[in-house]
């Protein structure tokens, strides 16, 4: 009888189920579906920029370093809660740390307002107890980490042969892709670093996270010494790269070397780079840095070598500081608008430009060799956008499709796949854009049939396509490496 009173009440609870469901979608919002279809036009546009371009059958050849180890990945929040790591109500900053009372206080810094960071922890014993209880923490991961690691994966996935110079164990080479050779010693075993994660509007206490980001925590004791130099130097000469990516280098920042080793590992590389045909390609890869003296000598001896840089919104307002005499900037704006972030790679572009010709008449007089290389491609990854600067008439070819397909891959890691979810996504990219803050400066309108918008100025081209930035979140460790190589890949 109670069986059979109960199967008419599921029959009206189906049809009244069906009737809410058709309510829903005859009284949807007309905005949504002007939203979706919005997206939808400028997936679909993006796309067909991105294939544009295919790779060459013959698989373009590049040579990537240094370093690399492997990433621990946990939810930054549940991580601090669970080692009973509580909130503090002083966010500092600092160049390294020593303690939990210093981490507390550097995570919150960057926490509030989403920007990534990265910090050497100097106290080894402490890190380690860090690592042991992110092993125990449900929902950790482990991954291959580094940037030259990372950088070398994307390539080989987008159709390169990759020569990738680090020194690893044997686990970590096995899970490599088939299209990389490694050039480096074999330890036993690899540096791990700590990535703590955390999405938009997470909680912490007091404070709530503007954008998903990640801070990042090493106690990282080979990397700093680039130790594979001198093998992938032996291996570059047969491998014939058609491009050289240099990246990892801010695993010297505030690492405690002996006087003068920092130095004598940075003349090595740069003789390296020095020593390469002009006619191969070098792309120098950002990072975090807070210690100006690295950045001093990074502008002595490796960003003179480099004709391509890549760099975030952290990194871009940090070098062009010190370019202009200034002291480094810890923290800047994790969503700047285009026209700061153009303004500031023009700056960029053309100091670097007159550092270089100023040192090439320098050569000239002296009779000396032309040493480094004009810059000729700076791209800079935001959450909001991808903007590229490429000189007419270089080497750098495909810049509109580059820069779409950068966009695309920003998606496509965050969000942890390579098929774009377009309920998972969103434009932060303004209608409109201005190309300067200049009086008088043009505004850009953001065409969804045509979402990458190039343009001439000087001597260089500008591409900036807007990102559908990935609103459930998998990672954003490895974003800006991901990005950045695989815009390199179109370029070649």
């Amino acid at each position: 009888m109670e069986g059979g009173s109960r199967l008419p009440l599921m029959k009206y609870g189906s049809v009244l189920s069906l009737f809410v469901v058709l309510l829903a979608i005859w009284f949807r919002s007309p905005q949504n579906t002007v939203l979706d279809d919005r997206l939808d036009t400028v997936l679909s546009s993006l796309l067909r920029a991105e294939r544009k371009v295919e790779v060459n059958d013959a698989r373009p050849r590049v040579a990537v370093g240094f370093g690399g180890c492997v990433d621990l990945i946990v939810d930054g929040v549940s991580f601090l809660n669970k080692i009973g790591l509580s909130h503090t109500s002083q966010p500092l900053h600092y160049d390294y740390l020593e303690n939990a009372e210093q981490l507390a206080q550097s995570f919150a810094y960057f926490f509030a307002p989403g920007a990534a960071a990265e910090r050497f922890m100097i106290n080894e014993t402490f890190f380690n107890e860090l690592v042991d209880g992110a092993r125990d923490l449900p929902g950790n991961r482990w991954s291959i980490g580094g940037n030259a690691p990372v950088m070398a994966g994307r390539m080989a996935t987008e159709g390169c042969d990759v020569l990738l110079g680090g020194s690893f164990s044997t686990d970590f080479t096995e899970v490599l892709s088939q299209h990389i050779t490694v050039a480096g010693k074999v330890i036993e075993e690899p540096d791990i670093h700590l990535i703590l994660e955390y999405s938009s509007g997470a909680s912490w206490g007091t404070y709530t996270s503007r954008r998903a980001n990640r801070y990042i925590i090493h106690s990282d004791a080979h990397n700093p010494y680039l130790d594979s130099l001198e093998e992938f130097a032996k291996k570059l000469e047969d491998f014939k790269p058609d491009l050289i990516v240099v990246g990892g280098l801010q695993m010297m920042d505030n690492f405690p070397f002996n006087s003068g080793e920092r130095e004598a590992v940075l003349s090595r590389l740069a003789d390296l780079l020095t020593s390469s045909s002009p006619q191969i390609g070098i792309h120098f890869e950002m990072a975090s840095f807070v210690d100006e003296n690295i950045v001093d000598d990074l502008l002595h001896h490796v960003i003179p070598h480099a004709d391509s840089l890549g760099m975030n919104e952290q990194e871009l307002p940090n070098l062009l500081s010190l370019l202009k005499g200034s002291n480094i900037t810890v923290l800047s704006d994790p969503n700047p608008r285009v026209a700061t972030v153009l303004d500031q790679m023009r700056e960029v572009y053309r100091l670097l430009n007159q550092r270089y010709q100023a040192a090439s008449s320098g050569d000239a007089t002296s009779g000396g060799k032309l040493k480094g290389k004009p810059l000729t491609r700076l791209h800079v990854h935001t959450l909001a956008f991808q903007a590229m600067i490429v000189t007419r008439g270089s080497q750098w070819k495909n810049t509109m499709s580059a820069t779409a397909k950068a966009s695309l891959t920003a998606n496509r890691h965050v969000c942890g796949s390579n098929d774009i979810d377009l309920s998972k996504a969103r434009l932060i990219m303004d209608d409109s854009f201005s190309v300067s803050h200049r009086e008088g400066s043009q505004r850009i309108p953001l065409l969804e049939s045509r979402p990458v918008s190039c343009w001439d100025e000087d001597d260089y081209q500008i591409c900036v396509a807007p990102v559908l930035v990935c609103t459930d979140v998998y990672q954003t460790a490895g974003g800006g490496d991901n990005v950045s190589a695989a815009g390199l890949v179109l370029q070649i």
